[in-house]
């Protein structure tokens, strides 16, 4: 049975059951931070050493919020893979003011203002640390080889609102050169988001940008870049993230230009018609500035749409996550 585990000793009277459209939050598990607590899931109680432990897997839910269910669709795709006692799942959530004013939960948990944390932007209380530095923190803690003597990989995966997150993040990080001296390899999957940050002016989709004047506003291009990233020149930017280990996972069938869920904003529109597309469309462009090659690759996965499970459990998706 699946146990949600008190992190640092900080237990919370957070309620499992609290929904608002669609939210279950994360009981009891919470990660301090600067003054601040981040609600978050766990598959293995990483409080005492996990030596049986090769592997993490950091799932980032999308716009819902539905941390519950992406550390569910985590905890089956490892299970599937054989991985379970080998992999620790963790699922952070980031909550909203909202879900904090509604469920009456502790001041101490970290919210963002709606959906500023996918950007990377801070939160709006109760200390103003980015999203961004909040993986930074998991990151961290996973390189104490007191707890984790035998960990040999970080994952960091995400689906649609999750993917974005991720692209952003390996766009913008550092290059964790803790993770690297303790023997520890870190990848970035990414699946079926709806758009990309660009490195220049450069689109597929030939439009006039006086009709779309943010189109290259971060999250869509490197202007206006949130805190976190402040100070990093763009083509500092552009070198560590083409290094990276990423794999972008898509489904061969997320093909529909109207997806309720699928960004239509012009500067999202500038990128493609639908997911599928906006993925090749983006690696394309990666080769064509870095013709030398990428530590990247595009992975398609038939029969598959818009399903972060069917993505993550799918073979193409098993091999991502695991080998």
């Amino acid at each position: 049975m699946r146990r949600l585990l008190a992190l640092l000793l900080c237990l919370g009277s957070l309620s499992a059951q609290a929904v608002e459209q669609g939210v279950r939050v994360i009981s009891p598990g919470r990660l301090p931070l600067e003054g601040g607590q981040l609600a978050l899931g766990l598959s293995q109680d990483w409080q005492q050493p996990l030596p049986d432990v090769q592997r993490a897997l950091i799932i980032v839910h999308g716009r819902l919020r539905n941390a519950q269910t992406y550390l569910q669709s985590g905890e089956n795709a490892a299970g599937q893979a054989g991985q379970s006692a080998a992999t620790l799942v963790i699922a952070p959530q980031f909550l909203t003011q909202s879900d904090v004013a509604r469920h009456r939960l502790p001041d101490a948990l970290l919210r963002w203002k709606g959906n500023a944390w996918m950007a990377g932007e801070p939160a709006a209380g109760p200390v103003a640390i980015s999203s961004y530095a909040v993986l930074d923190a998991i990151l961290q803690r996973l390189q104490d080889r007191t707890l984790f003597p035998a960990l040999k990989h970080v994952v960091i995966a995400g689906h649609s609102g999750g993917a974005q997150v991720v692209q952003r993040y390996a766009l913008t990080t550092g290059n964790h050169p803790e993770l690297e001296k303790a023997g520890i390899g870190l990848r970035y999957v990414i699946a079926n988001p709806s758009s990309y940050a660009y490195f220049d002016a450069t689109r597929p989709v030939t439009f006039n940008p006086l009709d779309c004047p943010g189109f290259n506003d971060w999250k869509y291009g490197l202007k206006r870049l949130p805190a976190y990233a402040a100070g990093q020149p763009p083509a500092q930017l552009e070198q560590g993230y083409v290094a990276r280990n990423i794999i972008y996972l898509l489904g061969q069938q997320d093909i529909d230009p109207q997806h309720p869920a699928l960004d239509k904003s012009c500067a999202a529109e500038t990128q493609g018609a639908y997911r599928l597309i906006r993925g090749h469309n983006y690696f394309d462009y990666l080769m064509r500035r870095h013709p030398q090659g990428l530590s990247q690759r595009l992975v398609e996965v038939p029969g598959v749409g818009h399903d972060g499970a069917k993505m993550l459990t799918s073979p193409e998706g098993q091999a991502a996550l695991f080998k």
